[in-house]
């Protein structure tokens, strides 16, 4: 893609990133993803906010054949992804600086080989002046890392935001459209914002007394009406859970099925949504998203010699490193010889907080109790949900 116009001081620049189909040798990127940066002219200095993965340190290098002169290379965030090509753009432009703050100064100094003196080191709240333009800087701790921060231009009312309000997604136009882009927002929210919905709240308050006209994150597209994603981003920190359970399952002879089956009935006919993954074949951003707002969780698992299905054990640790806001638990599953299922997940789910909810297993193929437990357990979810109001 080449460099293209935002508004008459500022160039979005950055790479489309079609093909990549993982992120951090992680998270899957069924849309792709873009890394942002932007330029900003003043009338006296020039800007650079972010880079881009190293991978496209290229697509960066040619859109800035054209600059003649950079005076400062902000760098919000230290993950690669973003300050990775700030070498090759401090090659380029010796007389260019990286304006950062103190947190961001020293993880950059361990990740990337830039020189003591071409940091400039900024405080929450200072400005830059580039003639012209003023750039202020906002600290946003844990959005995802400790150092991040955005910069907001003053005169045009724009946030760039790095990381915050991001999306995967890789397309050709350059503003979100609400009904496509919301879908990717809420994927990335669940995948990378989620563990830290507490200072996702804070972060949300101090941005509170700005006029925010556009915000410019670097992934995805550019809100050009930012009114929606924020008040997303409040309903996904700060919202109660909704009336819904979701049942990350696997099956390996058809009994555990049985007792998913019987409890997406039961609950369905309560009254309750049910989001149920297979998970030999589900994608971990599906359960993601699907846990911004699921008030249960409900696992289903076979034993695997006497401990749960090693997948189950991944989705519970997932689970519990994101940090959703679930408040009830439970297991179901089927077991031959022996078991540990509930000892091994109730560890792993633990950093949750959640009530755990009386499990039901099975040996072999559940019979008329264990469907019957299963329907008194479908019962107490509902009774808990209505206790809690949720809706």
């Amino acid at each position: 893609m080449n460099a293209r116009t935002v508004t008459s001081n500022v160039t979005w620049m950055g790479a489309v990133d079609w093909d990549r189909k993982l992120f951090d040798a992680l998270i899957p990127l069924p849309e792709g993803t873009s890394y942002n940066a932007y330029l900003v002219r003043g009338g006296g200095k020039t800007a650079l906010i972010d880079t881009v993965d190293p991978a496209k340190t290229g697509v960066l290098m040619a859109q800035l054949d054209g600059v003649d002169h950079l005076d400062y290379v902000i760098s919000q965030h230290a993950e690669q992804d973003h300050s990775g090509s700030i070498p090759a753009v401090l090659a380029r432009y010796p007389q260019a600086v990286v304006v950062t703050n103190a947190k961001g100064k020293e993880l950059l100094r361990e990740h990337l080989p830039i020189a003591d003196d071409r940091f400039r080191v900024v405080a929450d709240g200072e400005k830059l002046s580039l003639g012209d333009r003023t750039l202020r800087f906002i600290y946003l701790p844990w959005v995802h890392w400790p150092e991040t921060m955005a910069t907001y231009l003053e005169e045009d009312h724009i946030l760039f935001t790095c990381d915050f309000f991001g999306s995967h997604r890789a397309q050709s136009r350059l503003y979100a459209e609400e009904k496509i882009v919301m879908r990717g927002a809420k994927r990335y929210y669940a995948e990378i914002m989620m563990p830290f919905r507490s200072f996702i709240a804070k972060n949300l308050d101090k941005l509170e007394s700005l006029q925010i006209d556009m915000i410019c994150p670097s992934h995805g597209p550019i809100y050009d009406d930012p009114s929606f994603i924020m008040k997303a981003y409040r309903e996904w920190a700060n919202g109660a859970p909704s009336n819904k359970v979701i049942i990350p399952f696997v099956s390996m002879h058809g009994s555990t099925l049985m007792m998913v089956d019987r409890l997406t009935a039961a609950l369905t006919d309560r009254g309750i949504a049910v989001e149920r993954f297979d998970l030999t074949t589900a994608d971990l951003g599906d359960i993601a998203m699907s846990l911004v707002d699921a008030a249960t969780v409900v696992i289903g698992t076979p034993a695997v010699l006497t401990g749960p299905h090693p997948r189950t054990i991944e989705i519970a640790y997932l689970a519990a490193a994101l940090r959703p806001k679930v408040q009830f638990i439970s297991v179901i599953g089927s077991f031959g010889w022996g078991q540990r299922v509930v000892d091994v997940l109730s560890g792993l789910i633990e950093p949750l907080k959640a009530e755990v909810l009386t499990p039901v297993l099975a040996r072999g193929e559940p019979g008329p109790a264990e469907l019957e437990a299963v329907d008194a357990l479908a019962d107490k979810i509902a009774a808990k949900h209505r206790e809690a109001g949720f809706h």
